[in-house]
């Protein structure tokens, strides 16, 4: 009972956390305040260590003004933005799974590749969490918790991707569920990419 109230209590902080981060964005767009060529070039240089540099500059370049030039905030946004993206991705496979008649396979597939993608989500939701709670003394730890926690999130999401191979899995829930799943795996790797940079910069802001 005492872990189960401990669990909701972390969730409730992980979900306040995104509402403050989607409530500040909502404020940036609607001041639409000067973003300073220093925030952005922080950011595109930043981008420059992951494996998808162009996505990643696409995806966290609006919240420039948020970022600023923090190695934390830049690695938080990053897993903010790859836990909306999964979450929206989750959503989508249950609607399809849900409205259309899939053949045995294909829906065994899909049942698997939520499951994955779920636990997927779980992990990213742990590291947003934990990130926020990052003090010198506890940072060589948390940091090796994200790294774990988000490397565990992309073995999911390519999981999810090898219920879908072979011709017989052609069609539109494996288009639909591919395009979204590489994506998603592309902004978990990218935002594993900055935990890592964060990591070795040992900077607290």
């Amino acid at each position: 009972m005492q872990g189960s109230s401990s669990s909701s209590r972390h969730v409730l902080a992980v979900l306040l956390i995104i509402l403050q981060f989607t409530s500040s964005i909502a404020k940036t767009f609607s001041h639409k305040p000067y973003h300073t060529k220093r925030n952005t070039e922080y950011i595109r240089s930043s981008c420059t260590t992951t494996t998808y540099p162009r996505l990643c500059y696409r995806s966290l370049s609006i919240y420039a003004s948020k970022i600023n030039t923090s190695p934390r905030l830049i690695a938080h946004t990053a897993l903010l933005v790859t836990f909306r993206a999964s979450k929206s991705t989750s959503r989508l496979m249950r609607k399809i799974a849900r409205t259309h008649r899939l053949k045995p396979r294909v829906a065994a597939a899909m049942a698997d590749c939520i499951e994955v993608i779920d636990d997927s989500i779980d992990e990213l939701q742990k590291s947003i969490g934990e990130i926020v709670r990052i003090r010198r003394s506890n940072f060589v730890l948390i940091m090796s918790d994200l790294q774990t926690w988000v490397s565990a999130a992309l073995t999911d999401e390519d999981t999810c991707m090898d219920g879908f191979s072979g011709r017989a899995m052609n069609g539109y829930a494996k288009m639909m569920v591919r395009k979204r799943i590489v994506k998603i795996a592309h902004l978990t790797s990218n935002a594993l990419a900055l935990i890592n940079n964060y990591a070795s910069s040992q900077i607290l802001d």
